[in-house]
């Protein structure tokens, strides 16, 4: 048997993969249903496919191939040519497996909350378990300054002595692509506060970039506002609700008549866990189909909890690696820790820019990485760290 198969991998040696490098497709203006599909290709001809920013699948190399084509829109008689050379089968079975591939991704960016695991068959691996030449996602935080309304300590400004301006910001979303990162969130203190923010989600629709905003939704209530963002090219929001707040409510009431995903954020605290429930009904009534939750201390561990069970009951789904504001206890990390092997993606699967270009493995994880504004990409990403957090 092993002659066997050294003679045929003489005869039909492993074919060189396809250029490395990311590749990008976003459907037209007027298409129905907008999407976009990021690949990426690694050295080995392993990819990494992004679906909306979000499904992530690991493909091997001929289903990376097909990929490649699916974003490039190459025509079906010249892809089962050149699979039918590449890999000798027959055209009609390259033809076949490559309408199978992109009629599977149809359905997996046209159905909401679909399983990839189980409905795709796509080589598929725990995705912070996985050796990656680049994360997936950069949350950058290009201000640590806060709304009136907020709490003079929300973010921390000890190691930050100054801000980047826009061009350096530019710089940092340009080596992001380079390196096939693909998502960037736009975080803070309040991003809104910065004039440049429609500039600097501008750049990042130009470049091919996903873009989201996380912030505390005030002056979202302004039509003018909201409006220049999205034209801007933001394709997600995150949005820390202020419950005590009307204008907090009002913004996200305007938000969500918008063609805009958006996930909103609810912090517990000792004052309004007894609120939750009825807060999350509310959220529900107004047809919030996304939410994020965290806590103020470890201490409200039952009581978050006790808020995903509610969560659950109303069919609002949970969002649980978006970046957050200054809070690591979420219902996922609860319930990893008990496990022996909890799978987190800080300084894996994103990584976190502080607004003097400073980089660390995640908010509020401070082992410095380097400074993506001067540093080389290679050396950051050589620098993440070797342990679970």
């Amino acid at each position: 048997m092993n002659r066997l198969r050294d003679t045929y991998r003489r005869i039909f040696p492993k074919k060189q993969p396809l250029p490395s490098g990311i590749y990008h497709y976003q459907t037209p203006q007027d298409a129905s249903q907008q999407y976009r599909l990021h690949l990426r290709l690694e050295p080995d001809g392993l990819g990494v496919l992004i679906v909306n920013a979000k499904t992530v699948l690991h493909l091997n190399q001929t289903a990376a191939e097909y990929a490649y084509y699916v974003i490039k829109q190459t025509p079906e008689d010249e892809v089962s040519r050149e699979m039918s050379r590449r890999y000798h089968v027959r055209r009609a079975q390259a033809l076949t497996d490559f309408q199978t591939l992109r009629g599977q991704l149809d359905t997996l960016v046209h159905t909401p909350d679909l399983d990839p695991v189980t409905f795709l068959d796509f080589e598929r691996r725990d995705p912070y378990a996985t050796e990656l030449s680049a994360p997936y996602r950069l949350d950058c935080a290009i201000t640590f300054r806060v709304s009136t309304s907020s709490e003079p300590d929300a973010a921390p400004v000890d190691r930050v002595r100054r801000e980047l301006v826009t061009t350096e910001w530019q710089t940092i979303m340009d080596k992001a692509w380079a390196a096939g990162i693909p998502h960037v969130v736009f975080t803070g203190g309040e991003p809104t506060l910065r004039p440049d923010l429609p500039e600097l989600i501008a750049y990042a629709e130009k470049l091919g970039l996903v873009s989201g905003v996380l912030s505390d939704g005030l002056r979202l209530a302004e039509t003018k506002y909201l409006q220049n963002l999205l034209q801007s090219g933001l394709d997600h929001l995150l949005i820390v609700l202020q419950p005590e707040e009307e204008q907090s409510w009002e913004a996200l009431k305007d938000v969500l008549v918008e063609d805009i995903f958006t996930t909103v954020h609810v912090t517990l605290t000792p004052d309004n866990q007894e609120t939750i429930p009825v807060l999350l009904k509310r959220l529900a009534d107004m047809g919030v189909k996304s939410l994020s939750l965290s806590a103020s201390n470890v201490g409200l561990a039952e009581s978050l909890k006790a808020a995903r069970s509610t969560a659950a009951n109303l069919n609002l789904p949970l969002e649980w690696d978006l970046p957050v504001p200054y809070s690591s206890f979420h219902p996922i990390a609860l319930e990893l820790a008990e496990q022996a092997t909890p799978a987190q993606g800080a300084g894996k699967a994103w990584l976190y820019v502080e607004p003097d270009g400073v980089v660390l493995p995640a908010q509020g994880i401070n082992q410095v990485m380097g400074n993506l504004l001067v540093d080389a990409w290679e050396t950051i990403w050589k620098n993440r760290p070797q342990r679970e957090f």
